[in-house]
């Protein structure tokens, strides 16, 4: 199903047009009727000689009304250019022109109204300015219809030329994210809250759960109106009317935007390539203040210049946009810029979730050029590249790529080895492998430099790892391929380089010599006064050699092994013990019965009951 749009000056017959077309009057409002021009949107619809059904939306055409008319042309697939041929082209139908040319529309029709008033002398001179005004613009190619809606002249070959132009255009594509840019909002008694739009990027059904955005407000579809008919299922590209379950008109408003929960984010920072209106006077200066106008929505926007200090008329560069309030925008969607007076250019969205740019930084601007005009894989790396490690849901919400096209590119990067998936499901954190490789370069020089200064530890912790390289987070996915690539070594709770090995002075390991013929010595009752220095017990805990169960008490490993085992067995036995049976157990001392027991107590072999200790 496709939308067709009207376009121009006020009084050149738009709404009379329609309702020529379709019988029926888009001036739906009591105001519009006794003043007779359009003030908002109106809507109509037209079944063509091939059967296909379109809708109409008719715009208002006078200058304080243009944020209306933008609202209505976002989403059509073919404007009716409307020139009055008794006037010719005017001020508005200058503007509404430049509006479609910076929206991308590039299916059109130049329809000149009110033939039956002139002759043909004065209507071959308004096709030439026609002709004239749209030859710089995307509707260049525009075939042009003269038409009387008084007398009907003109009309039959109108309708089969719209009929031609749509038989050619491709449908809306459907990507399985549906928007709806909410353009009018209204309420039936005993139904509800009913908002309108055009649907783009996919479908919508009746019974379907929806979140409205930016409000955030969750509800589901009672019903699907297409053109005063009821439908289940409306696709992309429809004019659809939805009946929305538990939401009051109140919380609605033109501008909000209704899809499927759970991807669609609002935003309130965006980078685009903007375009200025070639016959503007003055340039645009850099962190101008404009009003913002994308789909139904409008803000006020501070415009950031990102390669120069002016931008000026006719010329195109990257600006960086800072919106007054959130709104719900995707990479691709195309934007008008005005000032109170008059349009001032526009262009299109490539990052809606805009991180602030530095100016005049050319790696910035190309990463930025392949955004806007790569293929999908140059699209992800070229993100990934600003931005990594990013999981899949977070890569989505930065590309604005549908899952769709998204997936497949991952898939064939990581097979090509360009990009690096780590761990499973929505939680793979992706990088790209140069920017793996200098992760793994950090790790290599944060180790060397750490072994260097302390040589007679087996490796560093973990989580100190972690904390030097601010990978914390992703600390276990990253430590996993690390060790799978062999850049690092597990060593007990720490990591190594695989080329580490300990290294101690004749005092450090006599040191160490003397203190484990000590425990060899005095098994259960080790002295406290020959424990090392911390990176030497540490080294013998690692090595498996020690076991520290108190500050001051420290057994060597067959030791405390065997009397692991051995208050075990009795426990089995006798169900309990006390600290004085494991004391005369071991012939030992209070003092190593207790710290052994509360140790056992904290590694859960054992649990304290009153005086008693039981199996855990």
């Amino acid at each position: 199903m496709f939308v067709l749009g009207t376009a121009g000056h006020i009084d050149h017959g738009k709404s009379v047009l329609v309702r020529a077309l379709t019988g029926i009057d888009p001036d739906r409002l009591r105001e519009e009727k006794e003043r007779g021009m359009t003030i908002d949107l109106g809507f109509a619809w037209l079944r063509l000689p091939s059967g296909e059904e379109v809708g109409i939306v008719d715009v208002p055409g006078h200058e304080r009304l243009i944020k209306n008319m933008v609202a209505g042309v976002g989403g059509i697939d073919l404007a009716l250019v409307i020139v009055d041929a008794g006037e010719g082209v005017m001020p508005q139908t200058r503007e509404h022109l430049a509006i479609l040319d910076l929206l991308g529309v590039k299916r059109g029709i130049a329809v000149i109204t009110k033939k039956d008033l002139v002759d043909d002398d004065w209507l071959s001179l308004v096709k030439m300015e026609v002709e004239k005004l749209l030859a710089p613009t995307s509707l260049s190619q525009a075939p042009m219809v003269a038409v009387s809606a008084v007398t009907g002249e003109g009309l039959a070959d109108l309708v089969s030329t719209i009929d031609k132009l749509l038989d050619s255009t491709p449908p809306k594509r459907d990507i399985g994210r549906p928007r709806l840019p909410i353009d009018r909002v209204f309420t039936i008694t005993g139904a509800g809250a009913i908002v309108t739009g055009t649907l783009v990027d996919g479908s919508l059904t009746t019974g379907q759960a929806v979140e409205i955005i930016p409000p955030g407000l969750k509800s589901r579809i009672r019903g699907l109106e297409t053109h005063k008919a009821r439908v289940d299922t409306a696709t992309p590209g429809s004019r659809v009317g939805v009946n929305l379950v538990g939401i009051a008109k109140s919380q609605l408003e033109r501008g909000d935007v209704l899809t499927k929960p759970g991807w669609l984010l609002p935003t309130t920072m965006l980078v685009g390539e903007l375009r200025l209106i070639p016959y503007l006077r003055r340039p645009l200066k850099h962190n101008a203040t404009v009003n913002f106008h994308a789909g139904t929505t409008q803000a006020v926007a501070r415009v950031r210049l990102l390669e120069g200090l002016e931008l000026k008329p006719g010329e195109t560069t990257w600006a960086h946009l800072s919106l007054s309030k959130p709104v719900a925008l995707v990479r691709g969607d195309r934007f008008i810029i005005r000032s109170p007076e008059a349009t001032l250019g526009g262009g299109e969205v490539v990052e809606s979730h805009a991180r602030r740019y530095r100016r005049f930084h050319s790696a910035a601007i190309q990463s930025l050029r392949v955004r806007a005009q790569g293929t999908t894989e140059e699209v992800v790396m070229a993100i990934l590249e600003t931005k990594q490690p990013l999981r899949l849901p977070d890569l989505l919400a930065q590309s604005d790529l549908p899952a769709i096209e998204l997936e497949p590119a991952v898939v064939s990067l990581i097979e090509q080895g360009r990009v690096i998936g780590m761990g499973k499901g929505e939680n793979r954190l992706l990088l790209t492998a140069p920017g793996w490789e200098r992760l793994s370069k950090r790790v290599t020089s944060t180790l060397q430099e750490y072994h260097q200064r302390f040589p007679a530890r087996p490796g560093m912790s973990r989580a100190e790892l972690g904390s030097r390289l601010k990978i914390g987070g992703h600390r276990s996915v990253f430590l996993q391929r690390l060790l799978q690539d062999g850049v690092v070594v597990e060593e007990g709770a720490a990591v190594r380089l695989p080329t580490h090995q300990v290294q101690l002075t004749p005092a450090q390991q006599a040191s160490i010599d003397t203190f484990l013929k000590s425990l060899a010595g005095s098994p259960y009752a080790p002295s406290s006064n020959l424990i090392p220095e911390p990176d030497l017990l540490n080294l013998l805990i690692t090595q498996r050699r020690a076991v520290k169960v108190a500050d001051d008490v420290v057994f060597s490993a067959p030791a405390y092994n065997e009397m692991v085992e051995r208050v075990t067995t009795y426990l089995k036995a006798n169900g309990r013990v006390t600290v004085a049976e494991v004391r005369d157990m071991f012939q030992t001392s209070r003092k190593y019965a207790v710290a052994l027991l509360e140790h056992l107590d904290g590694v859960k072999i054992t649990r304290r009951v009153g005086d008693e200790r039981l199996l855990y």
